[in-house]
């Protein structure tokens, strides 16, 4: 983390000068501990959506398809902005696009309380939230790490990508408690200034590039800071029409969106409800949520550090795999009360929840080079339409079969199918000497 510069120094009769060293912590290191508080105070609307879908049915006695649907328009833009929200980075400035994109979510997020119908529903939660968050999303951290790091980019990506679970961790026990003891209102408001809070950190201490503040990234050699690249909207499309011409393009797609579909889309959106069906109480509910959080974190940065030394198809395998061993067991652990093998879920599950990340995004740029932050945004959006598909497919399958059984069944072998795409994908052209040892 430290950076060592030589600085002049003179014996006590100042005839003898010598070089010391002294150690000071790069600045980008700096600029990822204000991205990760950045993502943690955004993460509060990810926590959210599981914990409305009763008291909405409750109160407006919408059905939890139509509240799904929200649900999953939200999740598919979230998906769909973030290969323009990355181009756009490019273009105007990482600062700017983000504290655009927190300001949009907290308005999305506060315009929610004064909702009679439906299709605000829509509105608010799914169009104006879904975009502010797909704006500052996953693509955010790899477009920080990918400027900011030379070196432990599989370490950074992990920690920055564990920032989302620290605050569902933050956030999940505390939206909970509003919305059991004072309605889901209340928390709606805590989400959006959640969001506002976080605007300052972004736009007084964040630097869109090391040659901003006269630096070379960590690890590596000063380069000036390229000139902003117009046509955000043509660059997003021209990088996709061309990724998609080659085969790991899609591996890594459909990977990814069984990835959204068994994790956003699945557990966090239903998870919480379909306990409930099994009369556990929602607070406890979202309290194992929370620790599948605490959980993710430490499997995240561990992902990460594992990226940086193992191969990472190989890793993107046994991730999958195991994520769908753990869903086909699911149904057999909801009960009214946390038992052992429940809380045994929770913790492997956590460990395993958005560790793909990290390897996928060192695919992304071991196969795309400097275009890698905008394929993985559209990788992630991928990610985001399996997670709106299974979001609006659970709340259906439940109001059609009473019971959340298919889904995870579903899910669990879609994972299987997973692993076995993950081991498809081929090796870049040129390897590290780490990679090709691995």
């Amino acid at each position: 983390m430290a950076q060592t510069t030589e600085t002049p120094a003179r014996t006590p009769d100042g005839r003898t000068p010598r070089t010391t060293r002294t150690a000071r912590v790069h600045r980008a290191w700096f600029v990822a501990a204000v991205t990760f508080v950045t993502i943690i105070g955004a993460a509060a609307f990810a926590s959210l959506p599981g914990l409305l879908i009763e008291p909405l049915h409750a109160e407006f006695d919408w059905s939890r398809g139509t509240i799904g649907f929200a649900v999953s328009v939200n999740l598919a833009l979230y998906g769909l902005t973030a290969p323009f929200a990355a181009a756009l980075m490019d273009r105007f400035g990482i600062r700017r696009v983000v504290a655009v994109a927190l300001t949009v979510i907290a308005v999305g997020s506060l315009l929610t309380v004064w909702m009679t119908a439906a299709w605000q529903l829509v509105l608010f939660w799914g169009v104006l939230v879904g975009l502010g968050s797909g704006s500052m999303a996953l693509a955010f951290a790899a477009t920080v790490t990918n400027r900011w790091f030379t070196a432990r980019r599989g370490l950074v990506t992990g920690i920055l990508t564990a920032a989302g679970a620290s605050g569902q961790l933050v956030f999940l026990p505390l939206l909970s408690w509003l919305v059991e003891h004072h309605g889901w209102r209340p928390a709606a408001v805590t989400v959006a200034l959640a969001a506002l809070a976080v605007v300052p950190f972004v736009w007084l201490l964040l630097r869109d590039h090391p040659a901003d503040v006269g630096l070379a990234p960590y690890g590596g050699e000063y380069a000036e800071k390229p000139a902003p690249v117009p046509g955000a909207a043509r660059r997003a499309v021209g990088v996709l029409l061309k990724a998609a011409r080659t085969g790991p393009f899609w591996l890594l797609a459909g990977t990814f969106a069984i990835c959204g579909a068994s994790t956003n889309g699945l557990v966090k959106t239903h998870f919480v409800p379909a306990a409930h069906d099994h009369g556990m109480p929602v607070t406890a509910a979202a309290g194992l949520l929370a620790v599948i959080g605490v959980f993710d974190v430490v499997g995240t940065i561990a992902s990460g550090w594992f990226t940086d030394r193992f191969e990472a198809r190989r890793l993107l395998a046994v991730y999958y795999a195991l994520r769908g061993i753990s869903l086909l067991f699911l149904p057999m652990l909801l009960a009214p009360t946390v038992q052992p093998p429940m809380v045994f879920f929770i913790v492997f599950y956590g460990l395993d929840w958005v560790a793909t990340v990290p390897p996928t995004i060192a695919l992304c740029r071991e196969h795309y080079g400097e275009d890698s932050a905008i394929v993985f945004g559209w990788v992630l959006a991928s990610h985001q339409v399996g997670a709106a598909v299974v979001a609006f497919a659970g709340g259906l399958a439940r109001d059609v079969f009473g019971s959340y059984d298919v889904v995870w069944y579903a899910s669990g072998a879609l994972c299987a199918a997973a692993a076995l795409m993950a081991l498809v994908i081929r090796r870049p052209r040129a390897q590290s000497p780490v990679m090709a040892g691995a």
